[in-house]
């Protein structure tokens, strides 16, 4: 199976999210002889985590770069971080409202400048003809453009997995009605282990896509209740 992670920080070896990473948990733990890895993390300073993460897998590609959609032209996107997140930086993005949200000293917020490579540039060099069996996004603040960019007329993508937290409900509303358009449906929680992400699965299924419109209106403590009405495949 193809697994594929946008903005995977430092694997499961950040102490400041107690050593737990969603998606390299769920690759470790799911039973499949023949796993092909595709992790991508921006910031430079976590390469060497995530190369000591995935030492034991073969079959494991890890890229440097920014993920970004096609409505940026720069090649390189300037990244903020607050010098009180270090070592590993979670809050690594190009929004620093973003960073700001999360950390109020403006004077301890510092930026750098990241190469990137568009989503769909990205897709094209290493999975033409190929089937992307888990497809999971974590870009602090750069998640929606992404995942609207994709184009899922070309490329073929079994599930996908990304962060709803900081997605406005017009935005949750675009994505949605692109998956829908694509025959997708909601499948449940995603694979961060804080359940802060959705699924969407290749397959039509009217019941479960009927469940999350209304888990669109309501506040997360209430998805637990409707994500067991959810029929699985």
């Amino acid at each position: 199976m193809i697994y594929v992670h946008i903005g995977a920080g430092a694997g499961d070896l950040d102490a400041g999210a107690h050593f737990r990473d969603g998606f390299s948990e769920f690759v470790k733990q799911n039973d499949d002889g023949d796993k092909r890895i595709y992790v991508v993390e921006a910031n430079p300073s976590n390469i060497s985590k995530l190369e000591e993460t995935w030492k034991d897998y073969k079959n494991v590609n890890i890229f440097n770069f920014a993920i970004s959609s096609s409505h940026q032209d720069e090649e390189k996107i300037k990244f903020y971080y607050s010098l009180d997140d270090a070592p590993h930086y979670q809050q690594f993005s190009n929004d620093i409202d973003h960073v700001k949200k999360h950390y109020k000293d403006l004077d301890r917020i510092k930026f750098k400048y990241i190469n990137c490579v568009k989503i769909n540039k990205f897709l094209a060099k290493n999975f033409n003809d190929k089937t992307i069996d888990f497809f999971s996004i974590d870009i602090e603040g750069m998640d929606y453009d992404v995942i609207q960019d994709i184009d899922l007329r070309k490329f073929k993508i079994k599930n996908f997995s990304f962060e709803h937290l900081h997605l406005n409900f017009n935005k949750k509303i675009n994505i949605f009605k692109k998956f829908l358009k694509f025959n997708y449906s909601y499948n449940g929680p995603g694979i961060d282990h804080n359940n802060f992400d959705w699924t969407f699965k290749k397959n039509k299924n009217f019941w479960n896509n009927f469940i999350f419109f209304f888990i669109m209106f309501i506040s997360k403590k209430h998805y637990k209740f409707l994500n067991k009405l959810l029929i699985k495949n």
